[in-house]
């Protein structure tokens, strides 16, 4: 696929997005899904330009792009760093060789340590690793010396997400054996430890950060913010005094170039009702570890916390949450339990 048509389709796709946000200045672009950093730094250029032609992008917005280890693509890391990019995020999964087989990634450890010290060659100073844990066969050991590596090449910040088995996936269709439940937790618990002591604050279930470094734009998706999406199959967010609509993009590639910036490279829309909008407001706000303001409830879905009295009791009588006339959050039994606390919230 020419990088160009693809980078004019988003930018078409964008300018049909900018009625519903007239006004408005973006404070992140994160440029993810698929592999983005297959794209030449001239493409992710234009593409940037192209945004800040069409909508203001505040100074010291957080531009972050996603990249996957690899000797091609980490080569090109100056180029993106000269278009605007001032983040990376790096999949790099694990430092271990058979694990990074096991989950079908085409790097090995070795190509991922040199992504990253390419990174900071090409001069980006906020660098983001992601690993996995619980993984087929994985040991505490094995996880432990993960974090280890991972805290030794001294990223800003760090993602670790537990694996969890996805329908229409080669792991879907054939599930491998994982680790048992509280084994899995014993070991989150041991890695949340290893990345305290190395200065590395937990603000969210899988994201941890040194001062300074939180993800700007993962924090407004967790605060239930607005935000656009554009490219193919991407989702999109937002409110207005009245709803909250999320409005979604043609999947396939070859259906999104063709309709893109058209009503048909809209898949769809839907308005989220009043029963539905707690829940949607609860999956992401008790992602993080300080919780909320209890004001953002009504600010984000426009209507009043004290509405869900009964599930807020239940969730407390629980110990799934600690809150008070002015804040909520969850309790650490709460986040090991997120979905069962979730659950309360259901139709309120």
């Amino acid at each position: 696929m020419p990088e160009t048509e693809y980078v004019n389709a988003l930018l078409r796709d964008l300018e049909q997005d900018l009625p519903r946000v007239w006004g408005r200045q973006l404070e992140s672009v994160f440029i993810g899904g698929g592999t983005p950093s297959l794209f030449g730094a001239d493409a992710i250029a234009q593409l940037i330009s192209g945004i800040r032609a069409r909508i203001p992008i505040k100074p010291a917005a957080e531009i972050t792009l996603e990249a996957n280890p690899g000797t091609v693509e980490a080569g090109r890391f100056a180029g993106f760093r000269e278009a605007g990019v001032n983040r990376l995020s790096i999949g790099v999964q694990s430092f271990n060789d058979q694990h990074l087989k096991t989950l079908g990634r085409i790097h090995d450890s070795a190509s991922a340590v040199k992504a990253i010290e390419t990174a900071r060659g090409a001069g980006f100073d906020n660098l983001n690793i992601d690993l996995m844990f619980g993984l087929p066969d994985q040991t505490v050991e094995q996880a432990i010396a993960d974090v280890g590596r991972a805290i030794s090449l001294a990223p800003e910040h760090v993602s670790l997400y537990q694996l969890t088995i996805e329908p229409n996936t080669a792991f879907g269709a054939s599930p491998p054996e994982l680790p048992e439940e509280d084994a899995i937790w014993a070991m989150q618990l041991e890695l949340q430890a290893r990345l305290a002591d190395a200065r590395y604050e937990q603000y969210e279930v899988s994201a941890y950060a040194r001062d300074g470094k939180r993800s700007r734009h993962n924090l407004n998706y967790w605060t239930f913010g607005d935000y656009l999406g554009i490219g193919a199959g991407a989702h999109g967010k937002l409110s207005d005094h009245e709803n909250v609509t999320r409005l979604w993009k043609a999947k396939h590639p070859k259906e999104y170039l063709q309709h893109a910036g058209t009503e048909l490279g809209i898949s769809g829309t839907q308005q989220l009702s009043a029963d539905e909008l707690p829940l949607e407001f609860m999956m992401n706000a008790l992602r993080l570890v300080d919780g909320f303001p209890a004001t953002l409830f009504g600010e984000r879905t426009g209507l009043a916390l004290t509405d869900l009295i009964a599930p807020l009791e239940r969730a407390e009588a629980l110990g799934l949450v600690e809150r008070d006339a002015i804040h909520m959050k969850p309790t650490v039994r709460g986040q090991q339990y997120l979905n069962d606390l979730l659950a309360l919230f259901i139709n309120g």
